[in-house]
């Protein structure tokens, strides 16, 4: 088969590797064995399974979103014919299956992603992770400190700046990461962006906290008026500024509910064509890590939502495979 072909080619789905049972790796990528990461790969997918203490509402089924992104994933290739980039031209790809999860036990969890991560991070690759809900993302950041040199800022694209310093007697609260994330060390706080941040299910405490930290704040309403082009390069810039890695974390909500059905019940928010350039140029920026959490498939019986989770990873890996052939 010639890989130029790829992904309209018959029986595509068919004959891509499996991560277990029938899902297959995402985009087709190799399956590696998660107990024996070699070097070699720019960036290794991995999933989180995971489903904490629901903030709102009952079961969001999130742990389920893994799988069905995989899935979405093998209709597509890497090829962007508006950047006119394939972006397996220029990166190694890797799947390591998913992150061990024990549904009793948070703290267990926890432990095992910053485990998995800190094994990507020390084989010289970049995770892209697929959630989950939104409270691991910490223990990839705290990897990140942990594997690397310098301080860390982050572009966290979210309706809600999800920094609560609790929730009941939740010690990783899925609205709380930022918080986390805050706390730990190498993490320059003035280098926080948040980015899509809107509507009634924040709270002024969160708003002031994530202030009062130095913390830049991109809400839909400044997006709108300035253009997501400048706030993508002012948000580049801020999370930049004397850091030496970044992070990107995404929560399904920061784009509008009519266009993610398999997520909260938050309007007025961004559009995939303001996400996804965003992320194509974010990538190219340099980032040293990428998640994508809150699909809830159980309420989405066409997949929208994990298809644009996969778009979105997809745009990222593109500006990421456009700045190495840039730098030859």
């Amino acid at each position: 088969m010639n890989s130029k072909e790829i992904p309209m080619v018959p029986n595509r789905k068919a004959s891509l590797p499996r991560v277990y049972g029938d899902t297959p790796s995402f985009l087709g990528v190799p399956v590696l064995d998660p107990r024996n990461l070699q070097g070699g790969c720019d960036v290794i997918v991995a999933g989180v399974p995971w489903e904490g203490t629901v903030t709102w509402g009952s079961f969001s089924s999130c742990e389920l979103a893994p799988r069905s992104i995989r899935h979405a994933s093998a209709r597509y290739g890497g090829f962007l014919p508006e950047y006119e980039i394939d972006l397996f031209d220029h990166l190694q790809l890797g799947d390591m299956g998913d992150v061990p999860v024990n549904p009793n036990d948070p703290a267990e969890t926890m432990a095992n992603v910053h485990k998995a991560m800190l094994q990507v991070y020390r084989s010289h690759s970049i995770p892209f992770v697929l959630g989950g809900d939104h409270s691991f993302t910490p223990e990839i950041v705290r990897a990140l400190a942990e594997a690397g040199e310098g301080d860390i800022g982050i572009i966290h694209f979210d309706a809600h700046l999800d920094n609560a310093k609790s929730f009941g007697a939740d010690l990783f609260p899925r609205c709380g990461p930022l918080h986390r994330i805050s706390q730990l060390p190498h993490v320059r706080k003035e280098s926080i962006v948040h980015m899509g941040i809107r509507g009634p299910r924040n709270s002024p405490a969160q708003y002031e906290y994530a202030r009062s930290m130095g913390a830049r704040i991109f809400t839909t309403k400044e997006i709108r008026e300035r253009g997501m082009v400048a706030v993508t390069q002012d948000a580049i810039s801020v999370a930049h500024e004397k850091t030496k890695h970044v992070f990107v974390t995404i929560c399904s909500d920061c784009v509008d509910a009519g266009y993610n059905p398999g997520g909260p019940a938050d309007f007025n928010g961004l559009l995939p064509n303001e996400l996804l350039p965003a992320l194509q140029t974010i990538g190219r920026s340099g980032i040293d890590g990428l998640d994508f959490v809150e699909v809830y498939p159980g309420q989405d019986p066409h997949g929208y939502s994990s298809h644009l989770a996969a778009w979105a990873m997809i745009y990222a890996l593109s500006g990421m495979a456009q700045r190495k052939k840039d730098q030859g």
